[in-house]
């Protein structure tokens, strides 16, 4: 499998498995648990996961110590729409502090790029990013985080697909690839924010050392990445709750439909050393 290409939309990396144009995705689990929502018989399943807790927070226009989810119909705010996962979690953990979601009115016509710049200008009180946009913000004095959407706990966000079927018959290949993302896990919580950084840096040649550094440490302090490559049960779980509630998914979708973790498991029990 030595090509790889960039999605030209979130949709389209689980659909790019299912039609046959690739053979491994990097994508959601919510876009394999929507398939198996819209078809019994898909073929398609998460075996090798990456991000497992959610990476965005609310960023404030003001120091907020206090705050509370229960709070945020207080306030005007602003969503990240650029990508589904975010917002469904977000309603969910609103309605698990005890509020309505639907009595929220975010704005929901920006992207991220054009809510930072909402914030700065004071057009809107709190809104709802990841990284760098986080970071730059709070270096400004522009935005303090208000909440971090990795308290919650683990949630599954993102993680390698395929198909049963290739799983089967490029076993060898499919395990090389795990092995390789459980390796790069371990070195990256082996070593601090600068080194992680610095190894990076060549992706991301638009973003200040400092400030990719600040993200990195932020997301290694917020546990956003996995130490492993094992999708665990919790994470599915409280995925798939966000998912119902918010209605991207429109029935129970078992762990085990949409999750093969024996390449994983079997990386782990070989326990090999961190790249």
């Amino acid at each position: 499998m030595p090509d790889s290409a960039t999605s030209p939309a979130p949709a389209e990396s689980a659909q790019g498995v299912l039609s046959g144009r690739v053979e491994v995705a990097w994508g959601g689990p919510m876009r394999v648990m929507y398939h198996h929502a819209t078809d019994p018989e898909c073929d398609l399943v998460s075996f090798c996961e990456v991000v497992t807790r959610d990476p965005f927070c609310l960023v404030g226009n003001s120091e907020n110590p206090d705050f509370a989810l229960a709070q945020l119909t207080r306030y005007r705010s602003a969503v990240a729409v650029d990508v589904p996962t975010s917002w469904l979690c977000l309603q969910e953990d609103v309605r698990q502090a005890g509020e309505d979601p639907t009595s929220l009115t975010p704005d929901t016509t920006r992207t991220m790029e054009e809510n930072v710049q909402a914030l700065r200008a004071g057009e809107t009180d709190v809104v709802q990013l990841f990284e760098p946009h986080v970071e730059a913000l709070l270096r400004e004095g522009a935005g303090h985080i208000w909440y971090a959407a990795a308290s919650r706990g683990h949630t599954a966000y993102t993680a390698f697909h395929t198909t049963r079927l290739l799983l089967r018959t490029r076993e060898d290949e499919l395990l090389r690839m795990t092995r390789a993302m459980h390796r790069t896990l371990r070195w990256l919580h082996a070593h601090e924010a600068e080194q992680v950084a610095e190894a990076a840096a060549d992706f991301f040649p638009e973003l200040d050392r400092d400030l990719l550094e600040g993200a990195v440490r932020r997301y290694k302090e917020l546990k956003v990445w996995g130490r492993d490559a094992v999708l665990p049960r919790e994470g599915y779980d409280r995925l798939k709750r966000a998912m119902l509630s918010g209605g991207f998914i429109w029935k129970d979708i078992p762990y085990e439909q949409c999750v093969n973790t024996r390449l994983a498991e079997r990386v782990l029990a070989e326990d090999p050393p961190p790249l």
